[in-house]
């Protein structure tokens, strides 16, 4: 199982990736789609207990997020200043999430063809699911980054700020202590990443429509949710950060 967890990591790890080709994320994606077999199947098939099962894959996954510090940042993206940064990470996660509801038509569309249908459906709803967290987590650490409130701690309290701030739309509060991430999983945060899971669980359904109509719409939408979630972020993390300087 630990080789499995590993592997697990690293696929949504390279998944989050903002340069990927369409035929590496499609073949990314199907990799997660088997890690995710190997794992979790007969959970699939319940919906509450799906919800359960992702978001304790998310809080696995995400310590594993590669989040760039400010300085990788600017190396990679020179000359531009704070906000103009934050709306080209925006513009990139949002174009990758696009991207998995694309690439996770086309592997519905070969899924399809290939019996049992049933069998792959809800593996590759859950697997493009937690490759969009993945995605949209990266940008909620890099905004930090970005505007000088990056989160700190333990790969495990970083993973919990990372969820929080994911599943509250809003930025990490400093003043907050962090905590491990089965802490925060226990509490009420879990109870909310699980609803947040289910908006995105139930958004991935529209991967299974005809072919490339599926694709078309998925893409879509995810596009729409990842750059609503990144402006209300960046506007929150800027407020933030202004009071700071002001202060």
């Amino acid at each position: 199982m630990a080789a499995v967890d590993s592997e697990l990591g690293e696929t949504v790890a390279a998944l989050t990736a903002d340069d990927l080709e369409p035929a590496g994320r499609r073949q990314l994606l199907s990799r997660l789609v088997a890690d995710i077999r190997r794992r979790g199947l007969g959970q699939m098939f319940k919906p509450k207990a799906a919800v359960r099962w992702m978001a304790d894959v998310v809080a696995e996954v995400a310590p594993h997020v590669p989040v760039r510090d400010i300085e990788t940042l600017r190396r990679h993206f020179p000359g531009l200043n704070d906000d103009d940064l934050a709306e080209r990470l925006v513009r990139n996660a949002a174009r990758s999430t696009a991207g998995i509801g694309a690439a996770g038509g086309g592997v519905a569309s070969i899924e399809w063809i290939a019996p049992p249908t049933l069998l792959s459906a809800p593996i590759l709803l859950g697997a493009e699911t937690v490759a969009v967290v993945a995605i949209e987590l990266k940008l909620v650490g890099e905004l930090h980054e970005i505007y000088g409130q990056p989160i700190q701690g333990s790969l495990g309290q970083r993973a919990a700020g990372l969820i929080q701030a994911w599943s509250q739309q809003r930025g990490v509060n400093p003043l907050v202590p962090g905590v491990g991430v089965a802490t925060v999983l226990g509490t009420a945060a879990r109870r909310e990443l699980q609803n947040s899971l289910l908006k995105r669980f139930g958004r991935s359904l529209t991967t299974l429509g005809p072919m490339l109509t599926g694709a078309a719409v998925a893409g879509y939408l995810n596009r729409r949710a990842t750059r609503n979630l990144g402006e209300h972020i960046s506007k929150d993390l800027r407020k933030a950060h202004r009071k700071a300087l002001e202060g």
